[in-house]
């Protein structure tokens, strides 16, 4: 058989990267990603600051890692970088890194030291300036005099890596950079990032991850707390029934675990301040359903992925779902790890235990008497599965680096006359007496009213492409 000719094809680097940096993160995302690479360094404490100066505005992950070799480094700034992964490890697709960050900012810097004796600080630079200058893969080699003022005299001679990133330009879209309304707006997302990191990796913060010390976080030098969905620690607190499901994959089969908990009743939790704690970050509606975890680290957190809708009188039912990276072709991990497809195996396994666990929490909700608990079932199988090992977090120290403070004033507690919580999507709040009204209609009614009609169908259209479960539950 005659060889046939190939062309080598380079991709342009301008155009590519300007792609690449729209992969669908939010800032929130970008900086879980970074934390991941320092969970699978075996780092113990994990140190973010939001650091407002206008336009020279910065954000930094600082962690005590293993570290990186010179080698080791310039590889991690390749699109696709190859290695080896553990099967407990975070990482996967060899663009965390840069993607991550590109995402967010023009310039990022990442200074290292690998964990053996007398290892050298190593310091590269990817420029997204300079790489629309020259159109080419090019990253700076930086001595330890070129760092810029924010990654210097970190790591003093202790193993760890700084990842920094400058021109924050999909941050800061705003007249006037330097204005208060930057400032403030920097801060919410300082909050939004210590909410976000206390939810992915709460097993990890909780030192609930076997063969692992517990995980530190700070965010601008205060720590993160572990946020559990679950409140194992509220004495009504109720655990359902485990059930084991093999899935199989491209990659091989493996086991997914399920855990389904049913929480109290708001008038059986121990206080008022751990109700509104358990509402979560996106309120008690839309935190009910599944929470998925790869490897110990949450991806997805709420909806019940289109196995039944959100409702009100469902929303104590939370169900952690588990599995491992040698399913993550047949989950469709994407390169952000912030959403999941389910197996279409594993829906129709799904579908009768979705309606008994709505069952139970149903009757939680109207503080009726719990009918039984659904039966034992056993483990479904559907090829030969591998059973899964469980993860792996060392202690703290304290990041002494100056930033601005985030907002930690508190939010108005919800009346007690007010049915549902005004921000779940879904339903609206309502006053005693008022006609219950859907929030489509509600809003659909305001957007009349306002005049803004064709700008909320714009909204609806918008909404459907990017979150087709919320459009759906909305009615859209």
């Amino acid at each position: 058989m005659a060889v046939r000719k190939t062309i080598q094809v380079v991709p342009r680097a301008r155009r590519t990267l300007t792609s690449l940096r729209n992969l669908g993160y939010d800032l929130r995302h970008a900086v879980a990603d970074i934390v991941d690479n320092s969970v699978s360094a075996d780092a113990t404490d994990v140190h973010v600051t939001v650091h407002f100066d206008g336009a020279r505005s910065w954000i930094r992950i600082l962690d005590n890692g293993r570290g990186m070799n010179a080698e080791t480094l310039t590889e991690a700034f390749r699109y696709g970088s190859e290695r080896d992964y553990g099967r407990t490890e975070l990482g996967r697709f060899g663009f965390g890194l840069k993607s991550a960050s590109t995402s967010q900012c023009r310039r990022v810097t990442v200074v290292s030291r690998a964990e053996t004796p007398a290892a050298e600080l190593e310091a590269r630079q990817l420029d997204l300036d300079h790489i629309d200058r020259v159109n080419d893969w090019q990253i700076f080699d930086l001595a330890p005099d070129e760092l810029p003022e924010p990654a210097r005299s970190l790591l003093d001679d202790a193993s760890g890596t700084v990842v920094l990133w400058e021109g924050l330009d999909r941050l800061l879209q705003y007249q006037d950079p330097f204005g208060g309304w930057a400032k403030k707006q920097l801060i919410s997302h300082a909050g939004d990032i210590d909410e976000h990191l206390g939810m992915v990796f709460h097993r990890f913060l909780a030192g609930e991850v076997a063969n692992r010390e517990p995980l530190r976080i700070t965010v601008n030098g205060t720590s993160v707390e572990a946020w559990d969905p679950f409140c194992r620690t509220e004495p009504s607190a109720e655990a359902l029934q485990e059930e084991d499901i093999e899935v199989s994959s491209s990659e091989g089969n493996g086991i997914v675990h399920l855990r389904p908990f049913v929480l109290p009743n708001q008038n059986h939790f121990s206080s008022q301040a751990a109700w509104k704690r358990a509402s979560g970050p996106k309120s008690w509606n839309r935190q009910q359903g599944f929470y998925i975890y790869r490897a110990d680290r949450l991806i997805q957190s709420g909806g019940w992925c289109r196995l039944r809708a959100v409702e009100e009188h469902v929303k104590l039912a939370r169900v952690s779902l588990e599995f491992f990276p040698e399913l993550d072709s047949a989950f469709g991990v994407n390169v952000a790890k912030a959403s999941v497809t389910l197996p279409a195996e594993l829906r129709k396994e799904l579908s009768p235990l979705v309606k008994d666990w709505s069952r139970v929490a149903d009757a939680a909700y109207r503080q009726k008497q719990r009918p039984p608990k659904p039966r034992p079932r056993r483990t479904r199988t559907t090829g030969v599965a591998s059973t899964p090992s469980v993860p792996t977090a060392r202690t703290p120290s304290s990041d002494h680096s100056h930033s601005l403070e985030r907002d930690s004033s508190p939010k108005p507690a919800t009346s007690p006359s007010t049915l549902v919580d005004h921000r779940e999507v879904g339903t609206v709040s309502r006053v005693p007496g008022a006609a219950p009204q859907s929030a489509r209609q509600a809003l659909e009614a305001a957007a009349e009213q306002a005049g803004e009609s064709q700008a909320l169908s714009r909204i609806a259209s918008a909404l459907r492409t990017m979150s087709p479960e919320t459009a759906h539950d909305l009615g859209w």
